[in-house]
């Protein structure tokens, strides 16, 4: 590709769905406002203001956003720019690179600045250990309880209620959800419901209607679980 960095936004008009495809060029992926996602496989991430997703080039890949939806993206040249990971993977937006990729969207940028700023961000540009990943199990005997978590992700139904409604032991469900997933049933759960709480954050909800959406008996407790799931509070994804 000819270029180091190229900058790209739209603000999404309609509920828009990208079907699966891929790049030459990697990208990194992020939004001014509002919440979106993106899909590899059976592993669905979030993407915010606040955390982004480096895709590495030629990964396949789709994704989703609702109307509303200020999308940006930043497409690095795969044969100027060395993957900062050979897979997907999360990346924290901190004012310092939302500031860079801002300047190299501005018109009228003088070559010595670009080069400038473009080293800058291969500089700060770095895998974040926050992201906002669920990996979507794909059994006959967990897909009902996925079924169930993308309807209500408020559902409190425990692994004891769904061992007994599925007819198995809840031995069986924990083994399979770390089989599937690579985590317990309990932190699937959380990051499911995490994922739909910073849908609804980045809508405006407040902190108090998000937590009894998700199942949680109050904003504390909701605010605690997010915080050991995503590394942040709620608050870094309100938007007022």
């Amino acid at each position: 590709m000819p270029f180091a960095v190229q900058s790209y936004d739209e603000v999404v008009a309609h509920d828009t769905t990208w079907g699966e495809h891929s790049h030459p060029f990697h990208e990194l992926l992020w939004n001014g406002r509002g919440a979106s996602t993106a899909v590899v496989g059976a592993r669905v991430w979030t993407i915010t203001p606040a955390l982004g997703l480096w895709m590495p080039a030629g990964t396949l890949h789709s994704g989703s956003a609702v109307a509303g939806t200020w999308f940006r993206a930043s497409f690095f040249g795969f044969h100027t720019t060395p993957s900062i990971s050979p897979a997907p993977v999360a990346v924290e937006i901190t004012p310092l690179l939302r500031l860079l990729l801002e300047r190299l969207g501005a018109p009228g940028l003088s070559p010595a600045s670009r080069a400038t700023t473009e080293a800058m961000v291969l500089d700060v540009l770095e895998p974040s250990p926050r992201e906002l990943l669920v990996q979507a199990p794909a059994s006959a005997l967990l897909r009902p309880i996925a079924a169930a978590l993308r309807k209500d992700p408020g559902d409190r139904r425990t692994l004891a209620d769904w061992a007994t409604e599925l007819g198995v032991s809840g031995r069986t469900i924990s083994r399979a959800f770390n089989a599937e997933t690579g985590t317990s049933f309990a932190r699937w759960i959380a990051s499911v419901r995490a994922q739909h709480a910073v849908a609804l954050l980045s809508r405006g909800w407040d902190v108090e209607a998000v937590a009894e959406e998700v199942g949680y008996r109050s904003a504390s407790a909701f605010g605690a679980a997010f915080r050991r799931t995503t590394g942040l509070t709620p608050g870094t994804f309100r938007v007022l």
